[in-house]
């Protein structure tokens, strides 16, 4: 578990969002400040209560509905084989309306008791050489319980299991040897960030009950973007769908799964589940050491998108260290956004991978994140969680439908970026492959191409990823297309390579669909720079420097 820092009251934190000297204001704007200040009249003070009453009258009813919907279903004969299912999806709305009238402090604070007194002072009252061992012990412990603890079979031997282990082995020293601060890596966050990723990747496959909860998760996300083809049936027809078009049955999904997050974001779902009310932020923080802002980004970026998550702490972004900036840029880099979740899904690629990669990446990126670049200084939201909520002006939507319009022109906008940039890389490799073809005919090589270039590069990665050896050299021409391309155009050219007479085997195409998961491309390398840039231009350049540090660190986590 990652040492304390000292925590910061936020009483005695100066921040500089709030203290900055703000510039004289012109007589025009005065005059309309003084107007804002006027005191409000009885029937302005009504309105609000009045539409504060109606929401509370209206969220209350909705959680009898779904209470009743419960018991209703529970006790009917025809549904209660499924009351598993139905219980966790009413309770979970229940909850969320709950913790509308909740505070956070009725949850955060017994925990919080809980855990200083049972965990975290014990804990650290023995010696910090013997925490370190059994850290290390317990980490060593898991990485060869989920190597050679699971039985075998023809394409997944000791020998390629050994090789997995040494390759992370090598990864880690990698990013060790090319630290910026090699002596101010705090190792109980590596230890713990490594261990939370093998506990997650154990539990998932290893394990029956982790594998049966990740396929009915699958299912159930597979279910919802299906049902974005009822709309695309409406401007095509049926025969169209059953083409499997990219333009129609990838990109239409985008759009309404885009929608549905902005929807769920105004309704203060998405917050929920991000933070669990601060939960999982707090859980990031506590285990292994991060800002409040660090934790925030991370534990958001896999569900709402790079830009959605940096903005939840855009008034900390011009204060964040270097190691904060870096670990954010490589927390979102490792992630699979919401937008190429529903396209990698219609193209068949299982959507169990795809959640399970992202959680797991999330703890893996905060540990290489935190040993490429160690924390040097002291964030200003250490020690506390903090979320920006505030809505602005013309990016307020007035209600849930209006959100849901204005979230699905965002998800068209991430259709055409994906459309935009799928067609104009496909069209510049195949460009670059000609001419490195005719180049290479002067040499005597009649198939030199990008895919052959990278896929030399890249097959060292693979090959310390366990491929089995056979099929090295395919799968380090994915990882290739990749990072100079998409991952969707990877996942594209693996969905081919498993509809031919020659397919990979079950191991290489699990750690290809695995490895392959992740926003690092040079494209989202462009988009983290411009988007950081954009709400932080005074931390514009330590951006612009970190980002292909952040990129490679992603690609690996």
């Amino acid at each position: 578990m990652a040492e304390p820092t000292p925590a910061v009251g936020t009483e005695f934190l100066a921040d500089p969002i709030l203290t900055q000297k703000r510039p004289p204001i012109s007589d025009e704007k005065q005059v309309l400040t003084d107007l804002e200040n006027v005191p409000a009249t009885e029937g302005s003070r009504k309105q609000p209560s009045l539409r504060k009453k109606i929401r509370v009258t209206l969220l209350l009813a909705t959680a009898v509905l779904i209470l009743g919907w419960w018991i209703s279903a529970t006790v009917l004969k025809a549904t209660r084989p499924r009351w598993v299912q139905q219980t966790v999806l009413a309770w979970l709305f229940l909850f969320i309306i709950a913790f509308r009238f909740i505070p956070n402090s009725a949850v955060t604070r017994p925990v919080e008791t809980v855990w200083v007194q049972i965990v975290q002072v014990p804990w650290y009252r023995t010696p910090r050489k013997l925490r370190l061992a059994i850290g290390w012990s317990c980490l060593i412990a898991i990485i060869f319980s989920s190597a050679f603890g699971t039985p075998l079979s023809y394409d997944n031997d000791y020998s390629h299991r050994a090789i997995a282990v040494v390759g992370l082995f090598v990864f880690q020293c990698g990013f060790y040897l090319s630290s910026a601060k090699r002596f101010e890596i705090c190792w109980p966050t590596i230890i713990t960030g490594l261990f939370i990723q093998q506990a997650v990747a154990l539990f998932v496959l290893k394990t029956s009950g982790g594998y049966s909860l990740s396929r009915y998760i699958a299912k159930l996300a597979v279910g919802l973007l299906t049902q974005a083809l009822a709309g695309a049936q409406f401007f095509f027809d049926a025969e169209t769908i059953s083409k499997h078009w990219f333009f129609v049955n990838t990109l239409s999904p985008v759009v309404f799964f885009v929608a549905t997050v902005q929807m769920l974001y105004y309704l203060g779902v998405m917050q929920w589940i991000i933070t669990v009310k601060d939960c999982a932020a707090w859980f990031f923080y506590k285990l292994l050491g991060v800002s409040g802002a660090e934790a925030i980004v991370a534990a958001a970026a896999p569900w709402i998108g790079p830009v959605e998550s940096a903005c939840l702490v855009k008034p900390y972004i011009d204060t964040m260290t270097a190691s904060e900036l870096h670990l954010c840029m490589t927390s979102t880099f490792s992630t699979v956004p919401p937008g190429a979740l529903a396209a990698l899904t219609a193209l068949g690629v299982p959507l169990q991978n795809l959640i399970t990669s992202s959680v797991m990446s999330i703890p893996a990126s905060i540990a290489i994140s935190k040993m490429r670049v160690p924390d040097t200084e002291e964030p200003v939201t250490r020690g506390r969680i903090v979320v920006d909520r505030s809505r602005e002006g013309e990016d307020c939507s007035v209600n849930a439908l209006h959100a849901f319009s204005r979230g699905g022109l965002l998800g068209l906008k991430a259709a055409g970026h994906i459309l935009t940039n799928v067609l104009i890389v496909l069209s510049l490799v195949s460009t670059l492959n000609a001419v490195l073809t005719w180049v290479g005919r002067g040499f005597g090589i009649y198939k030199l191409t990008l895919q052959v270039i990278f896929g030399y590069i890249a097959y060292p990665i693979a090959f310390l990823l366990g491929v089995p050896s056979r099929e090295i050299f395919p799968v380090a021409q994915l990882l290739a297309m990749k990072l100079i391309g998409t991952e969707i155009i990877a996942f594209t050219e693996l969905s081919a390579i498993q509809a031919s007479s020659n397919p990979l085997s079950p191991r290489a195409f699990t750690i290809a669909s695995y490895a392959l998961c992740g926003f690092t491309n040079l494209g989202s390398l462009g988009m983290q720079i411009g988007v950081l840039s954009a709400l932080a231009p005074s931390q514009a350049k330590v951006v612009a420097r970190m980002a292909t540090s952040a990129m490679i660190c992603g690609f690996i986590s």
